[in-house]
């Protein structure tokens, strides 16, 4: 059984679509493990977004990942990375498989209403960023 982390971005929650991503990722016999929305400061986004710290795009993803309410789960399941990002598709929207939550929601690849754990070792920096252990059923 594999874990991941997802986050439901603020484009996402604004418009009103975290039942339909849930279910997307529920429809492909993935399971919620953990759920709850929050409002990132900037210096939270900051911190969880660290590893982009030297790139172009950082001060504006982060600007926006704290300018409104996100939803930060944990999926598990066989091989729930993976499958995550392909339910997800490509994070240019433009880029993306018909049918993939991007393809059908996201804006740009800016405001592409998803995020999701890239690798075991991302998802072992993210789950516990925002889950403790015993939070997680």
């Amino acid at each position: 059984m594999e874990r991941t982390l997802s986050i439901i971005k603020p484009d996402g929650a604004e418009k009103n679509i975290i039942g339909k991503v849930i279910e997307r990722f529920e429809s492909a016999g993935l399971r919620i493990a953990a759920l709850r929305k929050i409002k990132l400061s900037k210096e939270d986004a900051k911190g969880f977004y660290i590893v982009h710290k030297e790139r172009p795009f950082y001060d504006s993803l982060t600007d926006f990942m704290s300018s409104g309410s996100v939803v930060v789960m944990v999926i598990e399941g066989e091989g729930a990375i993976l499958k995550v990002r392909e339910i997800m598709g490509a994070t240019n929207p433009e880029d993306a498989a018909p049918g993939t939550i991007r393809a059908d929601f996201a804006a740009n690849v800016e405001k592409n209403t998803v995020h999701g754990s890239d690798s075991p070792e991302s998802a072992g920096f993210e789950i516990p960023y925002f889950f403790p252990a015993l939070d997680i059923c």
